[in-house]
């Protein structure tokens, strides 16, 4: 019985450091786990705060499985192979992806990838019914989009109208709450991106992160989605994004 509480006590203790560092990463607050070192900048593939059936069922375990273990793991690699080859002189994502234009497609496209799927893997949780913000994030949707219920239709549609590849966001400008998508890897940080915010919250609208499951019902993936979104997370970050 002891060996087993100091499992669990050791399994609690790594899921909050993972979410500490998490909050961290996103939000710049301190050394975040995707900083090679205090001068020197490369991505580190972050670990899950979750296990990949975890999430079912609205994201089965061979969706997460092959979304985390291939194609994010390609990102992070491609990434750092191309700041090693590009010479990157940044402290932090937030400094590259901010000027993401002086630098090629490769790094543009990778970069994105990594970072967007970290955050992505940040803000989802198991299942939970009638899951909704609550305190001063719930207060902030409420006045810049009415009511959660009618924040949720405009994120959802701008998650189904994004043609092809990309991603839909929840992100805070300027102290307001702002909704929009993004093709590809691109996202609100970029300097090349229209659509600009400190991200709070991100969804994957690519083929790969829901098909094996939905197939082309992206609707039925976006609904399934919204039990897992990890309030508590968001309201970190919408804390933090003054500091973005």
């Amino acid at each position: 019985m002891e060996n087993k509480n100091r499992r669990t006590f050791i399994k609690n203790s790594l899921g909050l450091t993972t979410g500490l560092l998490m909050t961290q990463v996103l939000t710049g607050s301190a050394v975040p786990s995707i900083l090679g070192g205090a001068d020197k900048f490369r991505f580190a593939k972050a670990a899950l705060p979750y296990g990949y059936a975890d999430l079912e069922p609205a994201i089965d375990a061979q969706t997460m499985q092959i979304h985390y273990e291939r194609h994010y793991n390609n990102y992070v690699v491609a990434a750092n192979e191309a700041i090693e080859a590009e010479k990157v002189d940044v402290k932090q994502a937030q400094d590259l992806l901010r000027n993401i234009s002086k630098y090629s497609g490769k790094l543009r496209n990778n970069a994105g990838g990594a970072y967007n799927h970290e955050l992505f893997w940040s803000v989802l949780r198991p299942v939970r019914t009638d899951n909704k913000p609550g305190g001063s994030l719930a207060k902030a949707i409420d006045t810049a989009f009415g009511s959660f219920d009618k924040f949720k239709e405009e994120f959802t549609k701008t998650a189904l109208s994004q043609f092809g590849a990309g991603w839909a966001w929840l992100v805070a400008d300027q102290g307001k709450l702002k909704i929009g998508g993004t093709p590809n890897q691109d996202n609100p940080l970029m300097d090349i991106s229209a659509f600009k915010g400190v991200p709070l919250l991100g969804l994957d609208v690519w083929e790969h992160a829901y098909y094996l499951h939905y197939q082309n019902k992206r609707v039925e993936y976006v609904n399934s989605w919204w039990s897992l979104v990890n309030w508590d997370r968001v309201q970190q970050y919408f804390d933090k994004s003054d500091k973005g």
